[in-house]
């Protein structure tokens, strides 16, 4: 591991979260950065191909400055985009093949997610649920452009589960889906997962919710929803759950079975098993420190909670883990290897919110979650002695493998990546760094300290024989705000500088 050496950079010239996977065809690598450039580069030497770089109005905000990598098929490359458009590009030179609006930006709809390709469609979801949105996946034809379906994660009228969306909550209620589903091919399905209700506070969208926090699996043909599990009901703890399962065939208890894994924002680890028509519960263990969850339904699932540790209108709670979750958005991995699922997670950390008073109307393009911003706190659990970690699970076995602890109080948003060759990379932390661990036994075998945080998923690619290992390095959007949240707390002074830079690296 001491020769992996970077072998060359490119710097994007764009600051916030770069988290978008470097994607290699042919010997071509296609990334995306904030403000919805792409950039075509030889993945070879670094030596830019071509940019694409979408212009916007000036009326356009952007609350979440990131996008999540892009979908490569055939000869073009698509992108979804912050003004809620979906673009196809010609992969050899970057020109605008077709571009479709797919909705209004001035009521607050916007893509992040890396779009997903299947059945001669392309899918996206929709973020903006802070906004109260109404939240959808909608999928378009790959070679035209055109709307073929979209499916709305609110039930409405006359739909199954619009009883447990009260009055008219059902028209503003959230339940973004902002991370790229999964595809099966077998049982021609696609599994998104969906964000939390709002506004925030539970009464102020009394009932389960249908389909908010959920896993969602969707016919792409026809859009159809052929089933669906719910982690938690009435969320009130801005738990989204947005992180599509992963896909692993599971052996527990003498059985293999089509599994559905997640570890959750609400601080569980959930397998599930994935049907033609339905998504059945078989288990969930919390795999971090929480006092909301108290026990899982065990037939169902369905959480029971701590009543005290609602968020209610005019009510100020404090609960963990904390709002940002026990693992938000970044990817976890599994190895067929090692049989592991490694998961980046913040253990020890806690939130207060405090529900506003009273919650103004809905307003589209306005900001909908109903907390006092000034009055959130991010903290560590008292007596901490650290905050990131990777765990590695034993999937057929549901049981705790190993943990590496992140040192000096770092939070982890590192997405993962695992390779047959027996390691896990990841960054995610303030100090900067991008490391590799066995994937056996935990162990740190090493480690190279870039320009930025990085936050972005990173892959693994070969071109003339020799094996690349690229990532985005570039700090922002919620991993900046947890490490100012916890300056706070913890009277710190961490500091991470900005700046988008492809690292690659490989065994010189």
């Amino acid at each position: 591991m001491k020769r992996l050496v970077p072998v060359w950079s490119y710097s994007t010239g764009q600051v916030e979260g770069h988290q978008a996977p470097p994607i290699v065809n042919n010997g071509v690598m296609f990334i995306s950065t904030p403000q919805n450039q792409v950039l075509a580069l030889d993945a070879k030497t670094g030596n830019q191909i071509w940019q694409y770089k979408r212009e916007f109005a000036d009326d356009v905000q952007h609350p979440h400055p990131t996008n999540r990598g892009v979908a490569l098929y055939g000869n073009r490359v698509y992108l979804a985009t912050m003004d809620a458009h979906v673009v196809a590009l010609d992969a050899a030179t970057g020109k605008v093949v077709w571009d479709t609006k797919v909705d209004e930006y001035k009521n607050s709809y916007y893509f992040t997610l890396a779009p997903l390709i299947a059945k001669g469609k392309v899918m996206v979801g929709s973020s903006g649920g802070e906004f109260g949105i109404r939240g959808y996946v909608a999928a378009l034809d790959v070679e035209t452009g055109k709307e073929v379906w979209r499916r709305h994660m609110i039930p409405g009228p006359g739909e199954p589960g619009n009883e447990s969306w009260p009055g008219d909550t059902w028209k503003t209620g959230g339940v973004s889906v902002w991370i790229t589903g999964h595809y099966d091919p077998e049982l021609n399905l696609t599994f998104w997962g969906t964000g939390n209700a709002g506004p925030w506070p539970a009464d102020a969208h009394t009932g389960d919710n249908k389909h908010a926090t959920s896993v969602v699996a969707i016919d792409p043909d026809t859009g159809e929803i052929k089933g669906s599990h719910q982690y938690h009901w009435n969320d009130n703890w801005d738990w989204d759950e947005v992180a599509a399962p992963l896909l692993i065939d599971v052996k527990r208890n003498g059985r293999s079975f089509k599994g559905l894994v997640h570890p959750g924002r609400n601080g569980y680890l959930w397998l599930l098993e994935r049907k033609a028509n339905s998504i059945d519960f078989i288990d969930g263990k919390p795999y971090v420190k929480h006092d909301v969850i108290t026990g899982l339904e065990p037939k169902t699932g369905r959480p029971i909670y701590n009543m005290d540790k609602m968020l209610k209108i005019g009510k100020q709670v404090t609960f963990c883990p904390s709002h940002w979750g026990g693992k938000d958005w970044p990817p976890a991995a599994f190895n067929p290897k090692t049989r592991l699922l490694y998961i980046p997670l913040q253990q020890n950390l806690c939130t207060t919110l405090a529900g506003e008073a009273k919650i103004a109307p809905y307003a589209a393009g306005k900001r909908y979650v109903g907390t006092d911003a000034s009055k959130t706190r991010v903290f560590p659990r008292e007596g901490a002695d650290h905050i990131g970690e990777v765990q590695a699970w034993d999937m057929d076995s549901g049981k705790l493998v190993w943990t590496y602890n992140f040192p000096d109080m770092n939070t982890n948003w590192g997405p993962l990546l695992t390779t047959g060759g027996g390691l896990v990379f990841g960054g995610g932390s303030a100090d900067r760094k991008f490391r590799a661990l066995d994937a056996k036994t935990g162990k740190l075998l090493w480690e190279f300290k870039t320009n930025s945080g990085i936050t972005g998923v990173p892959s693994s690619y070969m071109v003339d024989g020799v094996q690349y290992i690229a990532v985005q390095s570039g700090w922002g959007v919620d991993t900046q705000k947890m490490v100012g949240r916890l300056n706070t707390s913890m009277k710190t002074d961490i500091v991470v500088p900005q700046g988008g830079v492809v690292w690659v690296f490989a065994v010189k």
